[in-house]
């Protein structure tokens, strides 16, 4: 599913790909009554981790709640407005950023010791792992659409709830939730506006 881009050279995903990905890819709500396999859930999580992070540091740390015990431990931290879309959805990825990331350092980032970036300096692993969580929260959306899944990311949710529940004992901080599996398109409301380029970008 590529096309070579004569003016330039370099090889792209045709017009057909990039839609699933982003032209015609929407947030969603309401859901398909199908199942999403532990598969495919893999093969989303071996997907996303192959997108970069600093130093491959790899902070992210994902619980896919797909039972109804799970979703109903996850229920009392969402906010109203969240609450029917996640218990309809096949799963909830609950992704959450590892305070502890670096110490893996030695063997995601072998070439060089970098602990010293990390050790003794709190504001510096809080915002490195907050960061690179977000990136691969963002990979995990473009991953599953990939795999033809549908995404529906939000907050709107109680951070210390879900820690409390889920990450408990550990350094795991939650980021963002987002449901997974295969949305009712016909339940789509019109897309939101967009800025275009030359709203938000320069080239200098």
């Amino acid at each position: 599913m590529t096309r070579d881009l004569s003016r330039t050279g370099i090889d792209s995903l045709d017009s057909a790909a990039l839609d699933l990905l982003f032209g015609n890819a929407r947030t969603h709500n309401v859901w398909q009554d199908r199942t999403v396999s532990e598969i495919v859930l893999r093969r989303l999580f071996d997907l996303m981790k192959m997108a970069p992070t600093s130093m491959n540091i790899s902070p992210a740390r994902i619980i896919f709640v797909k039972t109804e015990e799970g979703k109903e431990k996850l229920k009392p931290a969402l906010v109203s407005g969240n609450v029917e879309k996640t218990m309809t959805a096949p799963v909830c990825a609950i992704i959450g950023h590892d305070l502890d990331c670096w110490k893996q350092l030695p063997k995601l980032f072998p070439f060089k010791d970098m602990s010293s970036l990390f050790s003794n300096n709190p504001d510096f692993v809080l915002s490195t792992a907050f960061r690179n969580c977000s990136m691969q929260g963002a990979y995990l959306i473009m991953a599953a659409r990939a795999l033809g899944l549908d995404c529906g990311p939000m907050s709107g949710f109680d951070n210390d709830l879900v820690d409390k529940e889920f990450f408990s004992g550990t350094a795991v901080k939650s980021n963002f939730l987002c449901n997974i599996g295969y949305g009712r398109k016909e339940k789509l409301s019109d897309r939101a506006p967009r800025f275009n380029f030359e709203d938000v970008c320069q080239i200098i």
